[in-house]
């Protein structure tokens, strides 16, 4: 198969001069909103650690959300082209960044803990399986160099 590529083009913009732009580290708010055409905007700041606004997306969570988004993606296409019919799935992942005392950091791990039901008399190991095959097609974990991990719970819905 031939390689192809895709672009994803975004547009971020910065909302949080207060009046004096930049001139000191704490007179301006790390508000910005992520756009792209056609979609509703994303309210983003920086994390509350680092004078953020608590009630909008930050950065480390948006990379922690694309990794479990991606996750799932693959494997509800895995289980639905093995026969796994998948009727809920749920994620609580976590993301662990270490910062080092000159303000740089970087991630060390992801957890990806999906939950999810399928219907009764669906094959339960093919459907924890397939957990592991979704992490390896998974096009935002084969970009990190972190590891990235999963502990997932496969349940069949009472019959």
């Amino acid at each position: 198969m031939a390689q192809k590529q895709h672009r994803y083009r975004v547009h971020l913009r910065w909302t949080g001069n207060e009046g004096t732009g930049t001139n000191t580290y704490k007179t301006y708010s790390r508000a910005h909103d992520l756009l792209a055409e056609g979609k509703p905007a994303i309210a983003a700041s920086a994390d509350p650690a680092f004078r953020g606004d608590p009630a909008r997306w930050n950065p480390e969570e948006l990379l922690v959300a694309s990794l479990a988004s991606c996750h799932q993606l693959w494997y509800l296409h895995l289980c639905a082209v093995n026969g796994v019919v998948v009727t809920a799935y749920e994620d609580r992942p976590e993301g662990v960044m270490q910062e080092e005392a000159g303000g740089a950091g970087q991630f060390v791990s992801v957890v990806l803990r999906p939950r999810v039901t399928v219907t009764p008399g669906s094959d339960l190991a093919k459907a924890t399986a397939l957990h592991h095959e979704a992490h390896e097609k998974c096009f935002i974990a084969r970009s990190v160099n972190f590891p990235v991990t999963h502990e997932p719970a496969v349940t069949a819905a009472a019959g």
